[in-house]
């Protein structure tokens, strides 16, 4: 079974389902698996920081608190914590505009918030395909680790 995650949302599933999500422009598609017990997770966090967002109803939306509630996730479903790695892609820089506006970038800002988080929780992220100019749709095997990435135009690949 294909296990779908929406923009601003999370998932988590085992071998020998998949997980998905498609649109990744300056999202980002964030995997936490576990590589022995074969759990995986995935959010599709659409901005860096909840902080400046009051009355936040949807971790999943941002980096800081969908990687928090993601973790909590795989560990109910049989994760172990000691494990987990982390691969992430998304964060193009959709529109050509002005990059030096930080508003702007934020692709870039959602890549830097993830890795970020990551290090802090110390997972250890061990494979990523983030920027660029163009948006992806990934799909995520926990049976082999095998993070699949399409892009229109482009030459699928394999993290």
């Amino acid at each position: 079974m294909v296990v779908k995650v929406g923009m601003a949302d999370l998932n988590v599933c085992a071998s020998p389902d998949s997980i998905i999500t498609m649109g990744l422009g300056s999202c980002i598609g964030v995997i936490l698996w576990d590589p022995v017990s074969k759990v995986c997770g995935m959010v599709h966090i659409m901005l860096p920081d909840s902080t400046a967002i009051s009355q936040n109803t949807n971790r999943a939306k941002f980096a800081d608190t969908g990687i928090e509630e993601l973790l909590e996730k795989v560990l109910l479903s049989g994760a172990t914590r000691s494990r987990l790695v982390a691969k992430i892609a998304g964060g193009a820089q959709m529109f050509s505009v002005n990059t030096n506006s930080p508003t702007l970038r934020i692709g870039e800002r959602n890549a830097e918030a993830a890795k970020a988080k990551l290090k802090e929780l110390n997972i250890k992220l061990v494979a990523e395909d983030t920027g660029d100019k163009y948006g992806r749709t990934v799909e995520f095997f926990p049976a082999t680790g095998e993070y699949h990435i399409r892009a229109i135009g482009r030459e699928g690949k394999i993290i």
